[in-house]
């Protein structure tokens, strides 16, 4: 059941990206100082770093601070009875990045040496990867805070897209489609005539949600390996299919034709193979492809996203462009939703206010996606000031160029958003939101988040701090990058006449443990709908 499909591998996701230890995008600013395991620091991962390990979890010869094992000076850690505690940054020794070096370290090095595939280490030469300057008019519309953490696929511009559609010896499509189909199917024009509207191509919905602040083209190929689809296992094997078609269909390929914020990688490579192959290795995702060994007309392989979501039939694929879609927001930069090893309810977002696509896949990308993508016009941003009082706000539908948004920071609004606030919209059942999934509850009206932007450097690359699969969001009952004010499966959306305070669950600041228990001060209260807008008062709770 496809519903499952992001949540299931939720886990192995995430672990995929720490694994990978590389920045979401490697500029001239970063630079390869070392490899995860390497606890001797000769610049390779071998058997005596395997010897290192096992003399230190036997407690014969206990790692410390004096040891070479730390990568430069960037990493500092205390020794501890429980293991090796890692400090501010991680240690090459903590290879799953949990905090501590035990056994799961010694069996990821096995794996390393094994394998012959070390994880890289990146450090940022000049030690602060996050720009000082606002968040200014890009030309039409504002810049984009998602440029802020690492990632390769731009959110505006023109972003490409190769799609290779690979089989193998002893697994081939049911249905396989030309290649135009392919193309038409992932970057064809807007067809709203069309009985998989709004997810008729993956560019058209994109150029909807973005008020054409992104332009996604691409071309797809076919692969056929001789091999097995067993040759080829987890990460592993994904990254050897994928490597194993661009050296067979270099001569097919001008990759620089991939490249279209021009960062020398390409922007997005995507493997699909057919839907019977196992879920334990193909079930969709995102990761970096996090080795620079691979180089394709000057271009290395930016972010991947891989599966098995095959198009069925030419009036059946909308498992393609809907999964597609949602990982090509994980290229862009932005978060999972919704929340990882949560088997009884991932749900991040709940009720007929909670569709979104980085949580459930069911529509379009709210206000709080919009705004780090870049997706609004300079005067579409307004933010609420205290110290005016009484404001009353104009809110336009989400699902048009003339959608905007409401902020009301707690305290001061980062220049790039990367701060506590709470967000405010207008979202209707029209455009990305006219056809949710099956299983998603959709309403119309005011949805208001609870967003905590806040950006975390581990000494390799920079994320959102409180995202899913984070250690910082208290297994999600602390501070989350986004929530939903009044989040139950209930009509959570608000209409005329509704007044949300301090008595509704959400509307609160985070207190110094995470919780939302710090009030507000303030009372919206929900207007008129005329048309096509509603007006949204906000005033102090004492006026």
């Amino acid at each position: 059941m496809r519903i499952h499909r992001h949540r299931l591998l939720s886990a192995l996701c995430s672990a995929v990206i720490a694994l990978s230890a590389v920045p979401l995008s490697a500029s001239a600013d970063w630079e390869h100082i070392g490899y995860m395991g390497d606890l001797n620091n000769d610049q390779t991962v071998n058997m005596a770093d395997l010897v290192i390990m096992q003399r230190h979890l036997l407690g014969t010869e206990p790692m410390t601070d004096s040891n070479s094992y730390h990568v430069q000076n960037s990493f500092i850690g205390i020794h501890g009875a429980d293991g090796f505690q890692a400090g501010e940054y991680f240690v090459t020794a903590d290879i799953n990045q949990d905090g501590v070096v035990d056994i799961f370290d010694l069996v990821e090095l096995r794996k390393a040496i094994v394998n012959s595939d070390p994880l890289w280490v990146w450090q940022w030469k000049t030690g602060n990867n996050v720009p000082d300057d606002p968040i200014e008019d890009n030309g039409e519309f504002i810049g984009a805070s998602v440029n802020d953490v690492y990632k390769f696929m731009p959110s505006q511009g023109s972003g490409r897209m190769l799609i290779i559609y690979a089989d193998f010896a002893d697994c081939k499509f049911s249905y396989l489609p030309g290649t135009d189909e392919i193309e038409e199917i992932a970057f064809g024009e807007e067809r709203t005539d069309s009985k998989l509207y709004p997810w008729e191509s993956i560019s058209a919905f994109f150029r909807r949600s973005s008020k054409g602040a992104l332009d996604l083209s691409g071309k797809a190929y076919h692969y056929s390996t001789g091999n097995s689809v067993n040759d080829y296992y987890q990460v592993k094997g994904q990254k050897a299919l994928l490597t194993e078609a661009c050296k067979a269909l270099d001569s097919q390929i001008d990759f620089r034709d991939y490249d279209g914020d021009n960062d020398g990688y390409i922007d997005t490579l995507v493997l699909i193979v057919p839907g019977q192959t196992s879920n334990d290795t193909w079930w969709p995702a995102s990761v970096q492809f996090a080795n620079d060994k691979y180089v394709y007309d000057g271009m290395k392989i930016g972010h991947m996203i891989t599966g098995n979501c095959q198009i069925n039939s030419p009036t059946d694929y909308r498992d393609f462009t809907s999964t597609l879609t949602h990982e090509t927001g994980h290229c862009m930069g932005l978060p999972d939703y919704y929340r990882y090893d949560k088997s009884s309810d991932a749900d991040g977002l709940h009720g007929t206010a909670g569709s979104e696509l980085m949580d459930d896949t069911g529509g379009d990308l709210s206000c709080v996606s919009k705004l780090h993508l870049g997706w609004y016009k300079t005067d579409q941003v307004q933010v609420y000031d205290s110290s005016e009082g009484t404001q009353t706000f104009t809110l336009h539908n989400a699902q048009t160029s003339k959608g905007n948004t409401v902020i009301i920071p707690c305290g001061d609004l980062d220049s790039r958003y990367h701060s506590e606030y709470m967000m405010i919209e207008y979202t209707t059942k029209q455009a990305n939101n006219s056809s949710p999934l099956w299983y998603v509850s959709m309403g119309e009206g005011i949805r208001i988040y609870h967003v905590d932007a806040s950006l975390y450097n581990n000494g390799w690359w920079t994320s959102f701090r409180y995202a899913s699969g984070s250690d910082f969001t208290d297994n999600y009952a602390g501070r989350r990058f986004i929530r939903l004010i009044d989040d139950s499966k209930k009509d959570n959306i608000y209409k005329t006449g509704a007044v949300i305070s301090g008595n509704i669950s959400g509307f609160h600041w985070y207190d110094s443990s995470g919780r939302e228990t710090v009030d507000t001060g303030l009372i919206i209260e929900i207007g008129e709908k005329n048309n096509d807008s509603y007006t949204v008062t906000i005033r102090n709770n004492s006026q």
